[in-house]
């Protein structure tokens, strides 16, 4: 069953549905493109500032999904990516940091995380994958912002490291989630990024989930010489070498590039288009 799930109204929302039927205590999921306040081609949930839109649309978004998710433009905390894996461990007093500004983001930072309620931790795609993680144990989240260079430098591993070192966190108790992203069905790579593959697909076991294993990749029909990936399905088998157990791992059958209607897609608009937001917190009492 597909994770992320669309409830009815606007903005156009995505909640990780399962997780959220477990643990009341957090908020976590995706948005789409349509329902904010922005003018093409940032049309019109953009909400990211680095993208050439006008800040106070930007803001507007930021504060309304804020809003829809019971928190504030105060909690929104998000870094300045850079397709790296360091990871930025948020404390009470970087509530908001980034919220107003760019420059007051965590920089250089593709990954957040935080044990404090009331934080709203967010991040940016426009076809790059999406990394949730929940240990319900100890009451810590973590998002994680996986393009091809963040998946091959296993930043879904640095987050898991990174929680064993910040909280004490064992990975089989660990919650994990893949949301929307260019699919294997899109994603059309050149033997430059499919060597970075190559490196590492020999350290990675291909844990079933259901349904059976997924390729990694597969020659492109279009072109020969080139490969069409499957980034979800790396990311999940970079998970599972991390330690965490292949059924606590969701992962969403969305394609940022198949639904042009429904999402931003840095391919299909060329670079020029807004950027999708993910979002998880811990709801404060």
């Amino acid at each position: 069953m597909e994770p992320f799930m669309q409830k009815s109204g606007m903005p156009m929302l995505l909640h990780l549905e399962p997780w959220l039927a477990e643990h009341a205590e957090i908020t976590a999921g995706f948005t789409g493109r349509r329902g904010g306040f922005g003018k093409a081609p940032y049309d019109s949930f953009n909400c990211a500032f680095h993208v050439g839109d006008k800040p106070e649309d930007v803001l507007a978004n930021r504060t309304l999904l804020a809003g829809s998710l019971g928190f504030t433009i105060q909690d929104w905390t998000c870094g300045e990516q850079t397709h790296g894996k360091d990871i930025a461990v948020v404390k009470a007093e970087d509530r908001g940091r980034g919220s107003l500004d760019r420059a007051s983001a965590f920089q250089a930072t593709d990954g957040l995380l935080t044990s404090v309620p009331g934080v709203l931790l967010t991040s940016f795609y426009a076809d790059c994958v999406p990394l949730y993680f929940y240990d319900p144990l100890v009451k810590a989240v973590g998002l994680a912002h996986a393009g091809w260079k963040g998946t091959v430098a296993e930043i879904a591993a640095a987050m898991v490291a990174r929680m064993e070192s910040a909280y004490g966190s064992r990975p089989r108790d660990i919650l994990a989630g893949i949301g929307p992203s260019t699919g294997d069905c899109c994603y059309e790579v050149d033997d430059y990024v499919m060597n970075h593959i190559h490196r590492l697909e020999g350290e990675l076991e291909p844990a079933p989930p259901r349904g059976g294993v997924p390729d990694l990749y597969r020659m492109s029909e279009a072109d020969h010489r080139k490969s069409m990936l499957n980034l979800k399905e790396m990311n999940r088998r970079i998970m599972i070498k991390a330690g965490i157990l292949p059924t606590h791992i969701e992962c969403t059958s969305w394609c940022t590039s198949c639904n042009q209607d429904l999402f931003f897609s840095y391919r299909k608009e060329n670079g020029v288009t807004g950027r999708m937001t993910s979002w998880i917190g811990i709801k404060e009492s």
